[in-house]
């Protein structure tokens, strides 16, 4: 499902070089429809979907969200502008919201936690997997049929795997490696209850902001960089482009992501801090690899060097979605989990396809023709950078916040919260809104669309997430009540 997720995801990378021809779109709305038009409601809608996975069936709200982004897919291929093209994304985003989320809960009840950095890493695959097939079949079959071929193709496949995957997996008991000695089994967690654990530890927001800044390079990265590859190296030829490109993500990705479970499982067991600090060393060792990658004239010399980078920013996936789940406890897995996906996945989907395109725009004319995107690329690096630092905190405080499943010690270890705490809880979150209404009316200026048009999808994203919050917050005050 996990390779279904970003074969869908990912396909657009390689088919908008014939999108934007037949379309007429520049690289800048491109990068704002692929990226806040996806992001916006995927992240969002995320957070009541995981507090619904909490209480009821994961593997049912997987299949459904794979019938459904497996549907909108589709209708991507019938798409006749871009505003089309930009409805059924969010379509694809509203999908994929239901399927992460829940599969990190189920991995994490399917394995102890001596295993689970590497368990979660081989679910991790699905990245690399998907992203390698989302390029070279939709390159391929867009070569041989259309673009809009490949969408419908890729799509069917989805929804013919989404009751395949109901009938056939199991969903564990939740928190089943949890051994908690003379206690009645806990009631599922109401969102209230798992963001106020979650706020008050700081390895948790560390890791959510770091995974995100280095997510907008990764995913920025991987959108635009078959565009430089085209331009650079193989002109106006998508099939060579779709087998070199698949190459690096596929081989790169596996490797770097299988080695951050080894890594993590290996050393983090005696030192919890290696979950954080083994992505921030992989960030600045893969920074300089990339550099030499982009300047090389050689296609097949650049090839290893865009290898060694690729694989060296995914090594993260592993042991820090590892440390996420071992900051709550099992029955807040699933919305923790969006929780952290909702940081991640927002400012780097949202700002990494946006931040490229936009960039290169911008370049034009002030570097040299057909330089633009290579000095884009220079630009977003320093994303690298900023990811590792925060990295490198959160390695500091990680065995301070570490839920321990027999004891359960770590659940209330965290300090409560000041009423100053909630002041600056309540300004940023009204900031964060704003911020996002703001994105929303300047996406709709770029795609000359009316204002209200993106704020009442915005309305909508901030209704659903509120819905998520506020009814399971009444089962809380019900819970306490009983205590």
């Amino acid at each position: 499902v996990y390779t279904m997720n970003f074969l869908d995801r990912q396909i657009l990378a390689i088919l908008k070089g014939p999108i934007q021809a037949e379309l007429q779109i520049s690289n800048s709305v491109m990068g704002v429809m692929s990226g806040i038009t996806f992001a916006l409601l995927y992240s969002t809608v995320g957070i009541p979907i995981a507090s619904w996975a909490d209480r009821g069936s994961r593997r049912m709200i997987m299949a459904w969200a794979l019938g459904t982004w497996s549907l909108f897919t589709a209708v991507c291929g019938f798409a006749q502008n871009i505003y089309h093209l930009a409805l059924a994304r969010v379509g694809v985003g509203i999908g994929e919201a239901g399927g992460v989320a829940p599969a990190y809960s189920m991995v994490s009840d399917y394995f102890p936690k001596h295993q689970r950095a590497r368990a979660l890493s081989i679910y991790s695959l699905g990245i690399p997997i998907g992203s390698a097939a989302g390029i070279l079949f939709g390159g391929l079959i867009a070569q041989a049929i259309s673009w809009r071929a490949a969408f419908i193709i890729v799509g069917g496949a989805g929804i013919i795997l989404a009751p395949i995957f109901y009938a056939t997996v199991k969903d564990p008991k939740r928190g089943g490696w949890e051994v908690m000695v003379k206690r009645p089994a806990p009631k599922a967690a109401a969102f209230g209850e798992v963001f106020d654990l979650v706020s008050r530890k700081k390895s948790f927001w560390l890791l959510a902001f770091g995974a995100a800044a280095c997510s907008i390079c990764g995913y920025g990265v991987a959108f635009w960089l078959p565009s430089f590859l085209m331009s650079e190296y193989f002109p106006n030829d998508l099939t060579t482009t779709s087998w070199y490109y698949a190459a690096i993500t596929f081989v790169g990705g596996c490797l770097g992501i299988v080695g951050g479970g080894i890594v993590a499982d290996r050393i983090g067991g005696r030192r919890r801090g290696v979950y954080a600090l083994a992505p921030a060393i992989a960030f600045l060792c893969a920074l300089p690899c990339f550099l030499f990658a982009v300047n090389t004239s050689s296609p097949w010399v650049a090839l290893p060097l865009f290898i060694i980078p690729t694989g060296l920013n995914l090594l993260w996936l592993g042991p820090v979605i590892t440390a996420v789940q071992h900051l709550v406890p099992g029955r807040m897995r699933t919305t923790a989990s969006a929780m952290f996906l909702l940081i991640n996945n927002l400012l780097g989907i949202a700002v990494g396809y946006s931040y490229f395109g936009a960039v290169s725009d911008m370049l034009e004319g002030h570097v040299a023709a057909g330089q633009e995107m290579r000095y884009a690329l220079y630009t977003g690096l320093g994303f690298y950078i900023v990811s590792a630092t925060i990295f490198l905190f959160a390695s500091k405080t990680l065995s301070r916040d570490w839920v321990d499943e027999t004891t359960g010690e770590g659940v209330t270890s965290a300090a409560p919260r000041t009423p100053a705490a909630n002041s600056r809880i309540a300004i940023g979150a009204a900031a964060v809104l704003g911020g996002l209404l703001l994105v929303a009316m300047k996406l709709a200026a770029i795609l000359a669309l009316p204002w209200y048009a993106y704020a009442s999808v915005l309305v909508v994203g901030v209704a659903l997430f509120v819905s998520g919050v506020i009814s399971p917050g009444i089962h809380l005050r019900e819970n306490v009540r009983e205590r």
